[in-house]
């Protein structure tokens, strides 16, 4: 998909054999939610990096959105971590198995790590700050006016995203439900809370009274 508005600069995924190898491997994982979710990702994040003046990485960009919820799937359900760290480990593996300059893997795996974490990643590295920009506008509609109609129109009709409010939520909830302990601190208590009957939530102050400290 390429997408140009007012001549500003078209965005393209990567034709390059990382990119390509990362959609298939992304594709066999996870399902066309997932999928769609992720691809509008990158193109969102794209232009937002585009409406911000960013130089990036594509190709990193890529990466990091077509990875960051990979940690939602089935196989991670028992790993005890938060996903976005399941998440950015398996695009750390994908990429060093690739042999990508560590700096670059840094860079992937901080971006997915701290897509979650708003208020963080925009002072980061382009590639962080965009996929997060990305999910942000995909998810929370957060920048919405930023990008063109007939530009987010274009990108939604190549990737649908039918029911998605309710559908990402379930999605979500599937992926952490079964480590609710690893959503202390986060955005995600806020899904359990919604949708797990007699989830109870970490209390930071709590915790901190309830320590082993005296005083």
């Amino acid at each position: 998909m390429t997408t140009d508005s007012n001549n500003r600069g078209a965005v393209r995924v990567p034709d390059t054999r990382l990119a390509r190898e990362a959609t298939e491997l992304v594709r066999e994982t996870v399902g066309e939610l997932v999928y769609h979710h992720s691809r509008r990702v990158y193109f969102f994040g794209s232009l937002q990096g585009r409406n911000r003046d960013l130089s990036f990485d594509p190709e990193l960009l890529y990466i990091g959105a077509m990875f960051h919820d990979l940690g939602l799937s089935e196989r991670f359900h028992a790993s005890g971590r938060r996903f976005e760290i399941d998440s950015a480990d398996e695009a750390r593996r994908f990429l060093q198995a690739h042999s990508v300059p560590e700096d670059s893997v840094r860079r992937v795996w901080t971006a997915i790590a701290l897509h979650t974490t708003p208020g963080i990643p925009e002072f980061m590295e382009p590639e962080v700050a965009l996929v997060t920009a990305g999910v942000e506008y995909d998810v929370l509609g957060i920048g919405y006016a930023d990008i063109p109609s007939a530009e987010r129109e274009k990108i939604v009709a190549l990737h649908p995203r039918p029911d998605f409010k309710k559908r990402i939520l379930a999605a979500f909830t599937d992926g952490i439900r079964h480590k609710p302990e690893t959503t202390f601190g986060n955005v995600k208590a806020d899904v359990l809370q919604h949708y797990v009957p007699g989830f109870k939530r970490g209390d930071f102050v709590r915790t901190i009274l309830d320590s082993p400290w005296a005083e």
